[in-house]
């Protein structure tokens, strides 16, 4: 009976096989999902920014356990609306200013539906020509929109690839200065590596060195000042290289960036490169927001002295209309990072690999196969064109000036570093009962967030704070692809608001 049972149930089942990749159901859903999520757009402003939901609260709405039987793209989607959209923050909403932005755009959408509608496995050029050779194209293309020099292109000796992320790149990059110092200085050394960044540098250097086995006591984070607008001074680095020579340590690596996460501070490239050229330590530029409107010639100072670095990243998944994930690197010398990243196991040998003359950017990366993302920047490119992405940068470092202008006009706000992109730093600067900043630090950070958190309760926009020489700060960054000068305008009344809330209760 048990058997006969099985029999009847495999039956069943079979009943209800679908083909899984059928291109006439696939084009009916996909014409469905298109329409969900324009609507989606259309209707954006209406959701309540960041999500309001508690955390566990999706458990509590799904099953247990995963259907049986297939459901309907229809009841999918019902529940997709019902549960799934509460608990999304908006990035894409144009009352958007958190972190920084994640610019989506048609082209950047649709370049992913062909990214993923393809599918290929990119680990080396043998498994999908087109997705190697695109993404060298579209990085050389990339880079002469930088006016990056030749060296790091393809077209000299250099190159670029596509990865997820700078976690990743900067890990990346580490582990090939590692590598090459370790080869001049012995494998003992590796104790004796030290990392260098500033008090403002992103944490995923520290990460990164953490993965690529730097001694925790050999990282420096070397502090910032007011006085250089929180750059790193070329003269402290100095300072602490030599300090570190003198106790018999290896200077390896320098992560410089331009365009810190806190408050877009500019660490100074060419005198950095020329600190590092003296100890033989690889430099590194992290532009990862900023250095998207590098390709405006009026911000493009902002990486003078790159030919001294030894790599550079900025993510074109933040500022620059493509989807999360693309982070663009460029190296000098590509063979160190083949040479520290690369694995040539027989069930990967070619004729083309072997011959090289090919890239395989499974030697470029940490991960052995790689998403077609070349796809989506290349759509970009074409579809917007060097023109309207530098007008479209633009609009929105208009739109900073704007809001910084609003804040300077209300003296009980100031401006908390200076402005060099799309990004505004500024705090409530005094409150009732003679309350200064000056002799009043804690109660003031403390109403500074209270203010944050009752803006991004209101839902209406959401915004990020930093805390940076121990002054608690609200940071304003512009740079959604719908955000326009009456949501700008509308957020500064809705911190207005919020501000007059919390000044009655005091």
């Amino acid at each position: 009976m048990g058997s006969l049972k099985v029999d009847h149930e495999l039956e069943n089942d079979s009943h209800m096989m679908v083909n899984p990749l059928d291109p006439e159901e696939f084009r009916r859903q996909g014409h469905m999902l298109i329409d969900f999520i324009a609507d989606y757009y259309q209707n954006i402003e209406s959701y309540k920014v960041l999500s309001q939901v508690e955390p566990g609260y999706l458990k509590k709405l799904l099953p247990e356990s995963a259907p049986y039987y297939p459901e309907s793209i229809e009841t999918i989607l019902q529940d997709l609306q019902k549960y799934i959209i509460p608990g999304i923050t908006h990035w894409q909403s144009p009352n958007y200013f958190a972190y920084f932005p994640s610019s989506g755009s048609t082209a950047g959408f649709l370049g992913e539906i062909l990214s993923t509608g393809f599918n290929v496995v990119g680990f080396n050029w043998m498994s999908s020509p087109a997705a190697t050779e695109l993404e060298c194209i579209v990085m050389d293309w990339l880079g002469e929109m930088l006016m990056l020099p030749k060296s790091f292109l393809f077209k000299g000796n250099g190159g670029g690839v596509l990865q997820g992320t700078t976690c990743e790149a900067i890990l990346c990059t580490l582990a090939a200065a590692r590598d090459q110092m370790l080869n001049q200085r012995g494998s003992e050394k590796l104790e004796n590596l030290v990392v260098y960044g500033s008090d403002q540098t992103h944490s995923a250097l520290q990460k990164a060195a953490q993965i690529a086995g730097i001694h925790t006591k050999n990282f420096r984070a070397i502090k910032t000042t007011n006085s250089n607008s929180f750059g790193l001074c070329p003269n402290s680095l100095r300072d602490a290289v030599h300090a570190d020579v003198e106790a018999g340590l290896v200077p390896l690596f320098l992560c410089a960036t331009v365009g810190t996460t806190s408050t877009n501070a500019i660490d100074p490239i060419g005198p950095l490169c020329e600190v590092a050229k003296d100890f033989n330590i690889w430099v590194h530029v992290d532009a990862t927001y900023a250095g998207s409107a590098c390709i405006c010639p009026e911000f493009r100072h902002f990486i003078d002295g790159i030919e001294g670095a030894n790599s550079f990243t900025l993510n074109a998944h933040k500022w620059f209309l493509t989807t999360l994930d693309c982070c663009c690197l460029w190296v000098k010398d590509p063979s160190a990072l083949i040479k520290s990243l690369s694995t040539n196991p027989e069930f990967l040998r070619n004729k083309a690999t072997d011959s090289k003359l090919v890239v395989d950017y499974k030697d470029w990366q940490i991960t052995l196969s790689g998403r077609f993302r070349a796809m989506k920047l290349w759509l970009v490119l074409r579809s917007y064109g060097v023109a309207n992405l530098r007008n479209f940068l633009r609009s929105h470092v208009k739109m900073a000036k704007l809001f910084e202008e609003l804040v300077r006009n209300d003296n009980r706000f100031e401006v908390m570093a200076t402005r060099n992109f799309a990004l505004v730093c500024f705090r409530v600067l005094a409150w009732p009962n003679n309350i200064s900043v000056a002799n009043h630090v804690e109660p003031v950070n403390e109403q500074n967030k209270k203010l944050l958190e009752s803006i991004n309760e209101s839902g209406n926009v959401y915004m990020s704070s930093t805390v940076v020489d121990g002054a608690y700060i609200i940071r304003c960054a512009i740079g959604a692809t719908l955000t326009e000068e009456r949501h700008v305008i509308r957020a500064w009344k809705v911190i207005q608001e919020n501000a007059d809330a919390l000044l009655s209760k005091n």
